[in-house]
């Protein structure tokens, strides 16, 4: 009796043993998933890098508006100045993967008048106006006055706007090497912080980049006039500045 009775007792006791063992186990494994608090020392720097380059691409946004007494007339008189403006611009050295369509619209034209019985304001239907703008991209930045010009000459009663930009292939060349000029800057200006301080870069914690900037110089619409006396409209392309950044955090340590 005595001898199963110590064996019930050596049973409980290796029971709790293990209980109190995996317990253990089970907190130890609790505390090794629990990250500790972060002791890294950081440094944030932004960089920055400017180049002055000259535009490559040239864009003219220009276009035809009429307006008659119905929609087919305004429409047809607008195809007619339209199609010689468009043959006019080509004469000037433009193809036809240079020009496309930025906007046509057709909207009637309504005259206001006040009713003399009533004292109403009523509108009335008087005709339909035809605008048809179209966009030249072009690299002939040298043939910007004979585009205008030869267009205007066939027709052309409107210019939106004339700017020049860089073209996407030159775009994407200068931003990577902005944004490399921009980290290395960043790289720089953070070494000089930190050498008084007696520390150094130890890594890279994070990168931020800004968008690639470049301002766009906009030409107001030239006064037009129809003569043969006077001389190509002067508009010219000049040195842009360019630019981007970069924002680095830097992990550093001491020396």
């Amino acid at each position: 009796m005595k001898t199963n009775l110590i064996a019930a007792m050596i049973a409980v006791l290796v029971v709790s043993i293990t209980m109190s063992v995996l317990s253990v186990a089970q907190n130890v494994d609790a505390q090794e998933i629990t990250p500790f608090p972060s002791r890294e020392k950081t440094i944030s720097v932004s960089g920055m890098a400017t180049m002055s380059v000259n535009p490559d691409q040239l864009n003219i946004n220009f276009g035809v508006e009429t307006q008659e007494k119905t929609a087919k007339e305004a429409l047809d008189s607008n195809s007619v100045l339209m199609n010689e403006a468009i043959t006019a611009i080509k004469a000037a050295g433009i193809t036809d993967s240079e020009i496309g369509t930025s906007s046509f619209n057709i909207y009637p034209v309504y005259d206001s008048y006040e009713d003399k019985e009533s004292g109403r304001w009523t509108q009335e239907l008087i005709g339909y106006r035809v605008s048809n703008v179209v966009t030249v991209q072009t690299d002939k930045l040298d043939r910007v006055a004979g585009i205008i010009d030869n267009a205007v000459n066939a027709g052309v009663n409107r210019v939106d706007s004339v700017y020049f930009s860089l073209s996407p292939t030159t775009q994407q060349k200068l931003q990577d090497d902005l944004l490399e000029k921009a980290i290395l800057n960043a790289k720089a200006k953070a070494e000089k912080a930190l050498a008084p301080l007696d520390h150094k870069i130890a890594g890279v914690k994070l990168v931020s980049l800004d968008e690639f900037y470049m301002p766009v110089t906009m030409y107001d619409s030239p006064s037009f006039v129809k003569s043969d006396s006077r001389g190509p409209t002067p508009i010219f392309s000049s040195d842009q500045d360019v630019s981007t950044s970069a924002n680095v955090v830097f992990i550093i340590e001491s020396n």
